[in-house]
């Protein structure tokens, strides 16, 4: 006869191992990152573009990089998904400029040229360091907060406790703990996650318009993510969606691009509600009803 009692607690015990061993080894699940020499040179054709290296309070450099236009409209604060560094999503810059927008890209700690010891609490006070060196030169209603996969949680922390002209997420989860779970549904997440990011949250203090874009076809970041997020705060979000598109070709879409322009570019209208059809009862009485 087995001894139940016994398998029990080697299952147990191999549980908690294991719980440590991710509590431990999370980052080298959630974050692939690619890093660069020190003399490495960054070149992007018929793009403007200055190298900067922000020291932080720690000791820390955030390297980064500002695609300029003459005569910008505003500025683009990007804040790139979890893979790679700065060399490769470098490119997307000029989905923005070409709307004369300056847009501002940065490597996370240990990303690219970037230094320091990564947690959770520094990178959120890494990106409000580089925020206000951009709010220093930049008036905040000219600046436009864009987040993409991982990113979007820390660009919507960064809108929660600032007043940028809007925010923008690009695939966005509504937290990750949420997409952890997807992938160890039996594990305590909410125990062991250091990175929760937990974009829902944060989403309720964002005061500026939130546009929200999304691919139907993503296999990682499910579309209805999405869905859920832009019931959080209806009145200041809307939200797109790219017929088809997955988690990594959005700007593969000529529908995308279309949108971005349209967002960008837009000006915040606000719009006379009395003589719309809200309020309009329909009436039950077919002796009223008009062809």
């Amino acid at each position: 006869m087995p001894n139940w009692g016994y398998i029990a607690i080697i299952i147990l015990a191999v549980y908690i191992i294991a719980s440590i061993a991710l509590y431990y080894l999370q980052e080298y699940f959630i974050f692939k990152p690619e890093k660069l020499d020190r003399d490495f040179q960054f070149h992007y054709n018929n793009q403007v573009v200055e190298e900067y290296n922000l020291e932080t309070r720690d000791g820390a450099t955030i390297n980064g990089l500002h695609f300029k236009v003459e005569d910008p409209k505003g500025v683009v604060l990007y804040l790139k998904g979890n893979s790679k560094s700065i060399k490769g999503w470098g490119k997307f810059a000029v989905d923005f400029t070409r709307h004369r927008y300056d847009v501002f890209m940065l490597d996370y700690r240990g990303f690219g040229k970037s230094t320091g010891r990564r947690s959770f609490k520094a990178i959120k006070r890494d990106l409000q360091f580089v925020y206000n060196k951009i709010r220093d030169r930049v008036d905040e209603k000219y600046i436009i907060v864009y987040g993409r996969s991982m990113g979007s949680g820390f660009a919507t922390k960064l809108a929660s406790i600032n007043n940028p002209r809007m925010l923008i997420l690009d695939a966005p989860y509504y937290s990750l703990n949420k997409v952890a779970g997807k992938f160890i549904p039996f594990m305590p997440i909410s125990l062991i996650m250091r990175y929760p990011i937990p974009t829902y949250k944060w989403l309720k203090y964002v005061n500026c318009p939130i546009h929200i874009i999304h691919g139907t076809q993503d296999k990682l970041i499910p579309f209805k993510s999405s869905v859920k997020l832009s019931k959080i705060r209806p009145k200041l979000t809307r939200l797109y969606t790219v017929i088809g598109g997955g988690h990594k070709n959005l700007n593969n879409f000529e529908s995308y691009h279309k949108m971005l322009g349209e967002i960008i570019n837009s000006k915040l209208k606000k719009i006379n509600l009395s003589n719309t059809s809200i309020g309009v009862k329909h009436s039950g009485n077919k002796a009223n009803v008009k062809a």
